[in-house]
């Protein structure tokens, strides 16, 4: 698996990007890291994105159990392990605060994360699962591709840290890095991983998040966070808002 690290101490914040994207979106978050966390860092590509290798299936456990392994070397007995994550991470997050995957969390963060899923939504991820990758003629038709799936359009470029490693290329053209499979996530239980966690669980949203609304979001968490007027993906938008809401509750 992919991974990017930075920091020093016992202390291990764990990043978790979402479905489509790669650990690159957490790189604002990485660049204030050293004066916003007293401790290390660790970044993955998630399996079947990014540079990370694909897996056979892709439900929420097997992506959890995959976490735990990456992270597993990178833990301190005597520190303590807070997991962030972003939309898909932060489900994967609220796996891992189980303590299933051989993993035990002091606290959980997850902002962004969808809550209410439509049959029409959840047949069309499934389609996509079933369909080979897109090939794309050109680097930019590829780049421009990845920037709106990923939610990046309109707030980064290609050229932007926070999209590397979104596109590939292979024999016959360009093509996202995101294994098509891995649509195949399916609907996460997301009451029942709550209602497991073995430590604290705190969501949060972006106030122009349209994935997912505070309602939604409070039904989980009732003291969920507003991280102000930015879109799905506000640790790109408002890495600072991001870091002030952990703070807060660390």
């Amino acid at each position: 698996m992919y991974i990017e690290q930075g920091g020093e101490g016992p202390d291990l914040l764990l990043m978790l990007h979402g479905m489509g994207a790669t650990g690159a979106v957490w790189s604002p978050m990485c660049a204030e890291a050293g004066a916003r966390w007293s401790g290390r860092w660790v970044v993955l590509d998630l399996p079947g994105h990014g540079r990370s290798d694909r897996q056979d299936s892709y439900a929420v456990g097997q992506y959890a159990a995959g976490v735990a392994r990456a992270a597993l070397p990178h833990i301190h007995p005597e520190g303590r392990l807070v997991v962030l994550g972003h939309s898909l991470g932060g489900v994967i997050a609220l796996a891992l605060a189980t303590g299933w995957f051989g993993l035990a969390p002091h606290r959980v963060f997850a902002a962004g994360i969808k809550i209410a899923w439509s049959d029409e939504e959840l047949r069309r991820m499934e389609a996509l699962a079933s369909q080979p990758a897109r090939k794309f003629a050109t680097q930019e038709e590829a780049w421009d591709r990845y920037l709106k799936v990923c939610g990046l359009a309109g707030i980064a470029d290609a050229a932007a840290a926070v999209a590397a490693r979104g596109i590939a290329r292979g024999a016959d053209g360009w093509h996202l890095a995101m294994d098509p499979r891995a649509h195949a996530v399916g609907k996460p239980p997301l009451s029942e991983l709550a209602a497991l966690a073995r430590c604290p669980v705190h969501l949060a949203r972006g106030r122009d998040d349209a994935l997912v609304t505070m309602a939604q979001t409070r039904c989980l968490d009732p003291d969920a966070r507003d991280l102000g007027p930015h879109g799905h993906n506000v640790m790109v938008e408002a890495p600072a808002q991001v870091w002030d809401w952990v703070a807060s509750l660390t």
